[in-house]
């Protein structure tokens, strides 16, 4: 099976790939704090880049790398920057002779995209503003270990067409589950993203402008902020465009009696979902934040083991002495 280099979309990655790292996270969730918890990434060094503020993506990775025996150093915009200091194929190159990993949260999609095609380490999407890869797996894994056939189920979203969404239309393509966007006009997922989720997923994604239809039968009700980072001048006429869209106790209730309710976090309490709902037993948003762990700690794992550090070192200093 051809494993991926990097993790930049969710677009092109194998479904039994994905099966396998989410069978490789739970015997390493079942190992984890035991004598026999496995170390693979000893003697190995994450790079993660932050341009965002993070909770989950930050600890979750550095943790993760910490218990897989490896290590982490932190960068940010003084050091890495589409404009910065030099060129992103510049930073590529000299990471991927002193690091194995390169993680990147960051804005523009492009710079993910830019790092990846000069790097010769795995480079991690770890968010952008056009997608949220990390997040949809580790959203998929918690289905998959609560027994949800994700073949089956039918997952509805409401609110804002923005980059986690983007990754569940990415995510279409891989399982049979049906998808429900109810987004207001002029909040719509990006069209070209759209279209190709319809056409990976025949009748399987459908768009609704009423969150009550979109939601009824649902076993898996999803909602984000209304308001993003780098979005915080517009919250005001934000909230007037998304009344009517906030997951509370009476929109629920008419998704399935065993449906869940799933937020990414960090949460606006009071506007795009109730403390009823968040807090009420229905919620799996806390296992969706500690799934983040698991999931990431596979996946360093799997990319790592893809690109084997001695033999990439060798090519990157035969390139160099070439040159």
């Amino acid at each position: 099976m051809q494993q991926p280099m990097h993790l930049v979309d969710l677009l092109g990655l194998e479904r039994s790939w994905v099966l396998e790292l989410f069978e490789r996270a739970d015997r390493l969730r079942a190992l984890r704090g035991t004598p026999q918890a496995p170390r693979p990434l000893a003697g190995k060094t994450a790079a993660l880049i932050f341009h965002k503020p993070s909770l989950r993506t930050r600890v979750s990775f550095t943790v993760g790398m910490h218990e897989l025996g490896g290590d982490a150093v932190d960068l940010g915009s003084a050091e890495v920057a589409e404009h910065g200091r030099e060129s992103l194929e510049d930073v590529a190159h000299v990471l991927s002779g002193m690091t194995d990993l390169i993680v990147v949260r960051t804005f523009a999609h492009r710079i993910v995209q830019r790092l990846a095609a000069s790097a010769t380490v795995p480079v991690i999407n770890a968010l952008t503003d056009f997608s949220h890869p990390c997040q949809v797996l580790a959203d998929l894994y918690t289905l998959w270990r609560a027994g949800r056939d994700l073949d089956r189920i039918t997952v509805t979203w409401v609110g804002d067409g923005n980059n986690v969404l983007h990754s569940w239309l990415e995510a279409a393509g891989m399982f049979q589950f049906q998808l429900r966007l109810a987004v207001p006009d002029g909040f719509e997922p990006d069209a070209g993203l759209y279209l190709e989720a319809e056409r990976r997923a025949p009748g399987r994604v459908a768009r609704f402008r009423d969150p009550q239809e979109a939601v009824r039968g649902a076993d898996v009700v999803y909602t984000d902020t209304w308001t993003s980072m780098g979005q915080e001048a517009e919250a005001a006429w934000r909230r007037v465009a998304f009344a009517g869209y906030q997951v509370n106790a009476a929109l629920m209730k008419l998704a399935s009696p065993e449906a869940v309710f799933m937020h990414c976090l960090p949460a606006h309490r009071g506007e795009e979902v109730t403390d009823e709902v968040i807090d009420g037993p229905r919620s799996v948003v806390l296992e969706e934040a500690e799934n983040r762990l698991h999931l990431q700690k596979a996946l360093l794992v799997a990319l790592a083991e893809a690109t084997p550090a001695r033999t990439r070192r060798a090519r990157t200093i035969r390139a160099t002495i070439a040159a």
